[in-house]
């Protein structure tokens, strides 16, 4: 354990969340999405829904300001304009930590698809709800001004 780290943030995470640069994509999916043909990193976390990982991932990954979206979501097939319960609590996760802003985007199911093929990592989680799904551009991590010793 790490004193200040969600402890939904294990190593493999915390390691794929470092080694990932500016543009980079990060997809959490539901426990039903098919990670394992797509991803070329696949970390679980199956101990989590997805509102919550997305939530505690975002306590470290800075969300990119020059894409936009930065952030998108699985569109209902059938249905685009609905919002199902994980992305309406995408969004309440995205307003408390002051992203509410940023405009989150929808994909159809092959776009979608389409895009976290090429993501950095695939976070699978333990959410059973249909369309726990939402990708993520990571942004620029800005300096803090040098410490006084």
């Amino acid at each position: 354990m790490l004193i200040g780290i969600d402890p939904l943030l294990g190593p493999d995470l915390l390691h794929a969340l470092a080694s990932m640069g500016h543009g980079d994509e990060l997809a959490i999916v539901d426990a039903n999405f098919p990670a394992a043909t797509m991803g070329q990193r696949i970390v679980e976390v199956r101990g989590a829904n997805s509102p919550a990982l997305l939530n505690a991932i975002l306590s470290l990954f800075p969300v990119d300001t020059f894409i936009v979206p930065a952030v998108v979501t699985m569109e209902v097939v059938g249905d685009p304009i609905a919002v199902p319960a994980p992305v309406a609590e995408f969004a309440a996760v995205m307003r408390e930590r002051g992203l509410g802003e940023s405009e989150i985007g929808r994909l159809d199911r092959n776009a979608f698809y389409a895009r976290a093929r090429g993501a950095f990592v695939i976070v699978r989680t333990g959410e059973l709800r249909p369309y726990g799904n939402v990708l993520l551009v990571k942004g620029v991590v800005n300096p803090e001004p040098p410490r006084e010793s």
